[in-house]
């Protein structure tokens, strides 16, 4: 096994033990007491493990969305325990805290609870709170662009990446993003990959293919990790059946956007996909004027290669910047631009945080957005 998985298993492993340990010492409580919440705490814990090892596509509906949602968050509120905790003991070893805050303390605890409910409370609140990113997009002159068709120069393009729908984001909550995207009156919209989170089964099962077809522009994306892990196939016939025209390693060049050239490249979970000069080289014309270009690629790996392929724009997402500080702290190191608007050359990118979220549903540190571009061709 690896280093990272045995650090990727072995760190929940030791953050329930500090965890545990320190809320058993800090509650003013009889043993038996401390002994039923402990047990609570370890079975949200284990509800991540049941609901992924069993199958959560075995259950109701109702029954694994409830799965999910403990599963997931109480990672999350493990973090935050971890880190708490982890600040409170460092002050009381620099004689900031006092002793008796940390054991056998009513205050000490209704500290901690309180704490933990206002981040929480703010995090969810935060998540739910779509931010809208207005970018400009402009042909550079020097690369000869053709994009005008003379009767409109200014367009409008929606950009989205992971909704991640399923078992957390359900129907009710995608009608909401239409609205959204709708109320932009937007001439494109472009989807970065993982729009399904881990199974196409709630997406099936509420029918939300028809809120996609609410949606007032057309619809181009590419396949994210997410489409692959449940089930590439089935994610493929989504698509289809929500009227959203799949770019698998192909392209489409658009007329009625001024010959706006769009590229989807494949998720690099197919390691066999093309390599984005390929994938140019088989969109773009050979001499004379060619169209602006945009590359949707869901992983922000290898920046320097859509440069020197010559796109000028690449949408990408995956990374949710974290989702939760400081996670977004560890992106930034694994990542040349873990979130927003960089440049390399002439080829301008923009990696999104997304719009939807994987697993709990906490945005702190991080936004939950949606991106406006403004293509000017003029």
């Amino acid at each position: 096994m690896k280093l990272w998985a045995i650090v990727f298993f072995l760190l929940p492993i030791l953050g329930c033990i500090y965890v545990g340990w320190s809320v058993w010492r800090i509650l003013p409580l009889a043993s038996v007491w401390k002994v039923l919440v402990l047990a609570i705490m370890l079975a949200c814990i284990l509800m991540l493990f049941v609901g992924f090892g069993m199958g959560l596509d075995k259950m109701p509906l109702p029954v694994a969305r409830v799965v999910y949602a403990i599963g997931t968050s109480s990672i999350i509120v493990l973090l935050y325990l971890t880190m708490l905790f982890l600040v409170l003991h460092i002050g009381q070893l620099l004689h900031l805290v006092p002793a008796t805050f940390m054991k056998s303390s009513a205050a000490g605890s209704l500290t901690m609870l309180a704490i933990m409910l206002g981040i929480f409370i703010y995090g969810n609140c935060h998540y739910y709170n779509k931010v809208r990113v207005a970018i400009d997009l402009k042909p550079a002159p020097t690369n000869h662009h053709s994009l005008n068709d003379g009767q409109k120069g200014r367009y409008t393009i929606v950009m989205l990446s992971d909704l991640h729908l399923g078992y957390h984001n359900p129907r009710k909550e995608l009608a909401r993003w239409v609205d959204i995207i709708n109320a932009e009156h937007p001439d494109l919209i472009l989807i970065a990959g993982d729009i399904i989170d881990i199974s196409v089964r709630p997406l099936i099962e509420e029918r939300m293919a028809e809120e996609f077809h609410r949606l007032q522009a057309p619809i181009y994306a590419c396949l994210g990790n997410h489409e692959y892990f449940s089930g590439e196939p089935r994610a493929q016939q989504f698509y289809n059946d929500a009227g959203i025209h799949l770019l698998r390693d192909s392209s489409v060049t658009l007329p009625q956007l001024g010959n706006l050239t769009i590229i989807g490249r494949d998720d690099r979970m197919n390691r066999r996909r093309k390599p984005v000069a390929q994938l140019t080289q088989e969109a773009l014309p050979q001499g004379g004027q060619r169209p602006f270009t945009i590359l949707l690629d869901h992983q922000p790996y290898n920046l320097e290669l859509s440069e020197q392929a010559g796109v000028d724009f690449q949408l990408s997402g995956h990374t949710h910047y974290g989702q939760v500080w400081p996670i977004s702290w560890i992106e930034d190191a694994m990542y040349e631009n873990a979130y927003g608007l960089s440049e390399r050359g002439r080829t301008k990118f923009y990696v999104t945080s997304g719009i939807g979220i994987w697993g709990g549903k906490f945005r702190i540190g991080t936004q939950s957005e949606y991106v406006v571009a403004t293509l000017d061709a003029n």
